[in-house]
Parts: structure tokens; sequence; C-alpha cells
């Protein structure tokens, strides 16, 4: 296996502090790093579509959710997993862009909801084509079969996180140069 960054690292640590098991970074800060320059892949793209990431996942999520294609706030902020003030900044910003609107919920005047306009929904249906084979070229290193064995290994530890039983936000905060 070729060396990378992060066996640097734990080489390094094993010299400097041979007391320390520094072996949950070979995960932990390959994943770090991994997720770096994914998240830098996915941006690019979402610029070519004059939108921010954030942005992207709220019209994706309500694209997502089909016909009306409207959620109330806090919904979004649940499956974005964002808080409300953030969600509220980029429904500022994508309103303005004409790709959402916010009006007085139906069921509950008293309420707000958000829907994809017309202009909001071509943006993601040209936009999410694009995404997705993005998403194929940057996992296109990874035979098919690690694709599916990195999924089902992800899938397990999210839901193990997700369930609360897992690392604090706190304790979760990693930099991957320990």
């Amino acid at each position: 296996m070729q060396r990378d960054a992060v066996a640097t690292m734990i080489d390094q640590w094993a010299r400097e502090r041979p007391d320390l098991d520094a072996s949950p970074v070979a995960v932990i800060g390959r994943l770090s790093r991994v997720a770096q320059h994914v998240s830098g892949e996915l941006a690019a793209l979402y610029r070519r579509f004059g939108l921010s990431e954030g942005e992207f996942d709220i019209i994706a999520t309500l694209r997502r959710t089909g016909a009306p294609h409207a959620l109330a706030p806090s919904a979004l902020a649940g499956a974005t997993m964002v808080t409300k003030g953030a969600v509220s900044k980029r429904l500022d910003s994508l309103e303005a862009k004409g790709l959402v609107e916010r009006a007085a919920d139906e069921l509950d005047g008293r309420g707000r909801i958000v829907r994809l306009t017309d202009a909001g929904r071509r943006l993601i249906d040209e936009a999410m084509p694009a995404h997705l084979e993005n998403e194929r070229r940057i996992l296109a290193p990874l035979p098919e079969g690690d694709r599916r064995e990195l999924e089902r290994i992800l899938t397990t530890w999210a839901l193990h996180l997700e369930a609360g039983t897992g690392a604090t936000a706190a304790s979760a905060s990693h930099s991957d140069d320990r």
C-alpha cells in the first residue's frame, strides 16, 4: 500500500510518543482528509450552478420531498442537519435568487412553509444529474465491491452516531493535523 500523509503522522507519533496508540488517526485522519477533498469537489460543482453547498442542500431537499415541494423551515433544518438560523440565512439567499418562496402554511396559519419555485425546480433538475455524475467521478478510483463495503461500514457507524451512542460533538471534533 502506498504511504500517505496520515501514515507519516502515525509514524511521527510512534517515534515521538511510543506510549500512545495513534491507530485511530489511520481512520479518522484519512476520513477528515477525504472529506476535505470531496467537499471541495462538490462545492466547485455547486458554484457552476450559482449555489453554495447549503443552498444546493435546501433545494435538493425540497425537490426530493415530492409535490408540492414544500416544507416548514423546522423540517428543512432537521432534514439538512443544520440550525434553524442557518436554514433562515440560506432561505434568504435562495429567496433573493427566486429559487424558493416563503408563504403562510395553509394548514396552520401561524406557521410558515418554504416552497420550491418553478425556477428552483428547473435549476435543481439541471444540477442534480451533474451532481450525481460528479459523485461517480469522485468514487471512480474505488472498485464497486469496495464502494459497497465502504457504504456498509459508514452506514453502521452513522447509525451508531445518530442514535446518540457515539462520541459527543465536543469530543468528536477532530483535526487531521494531529
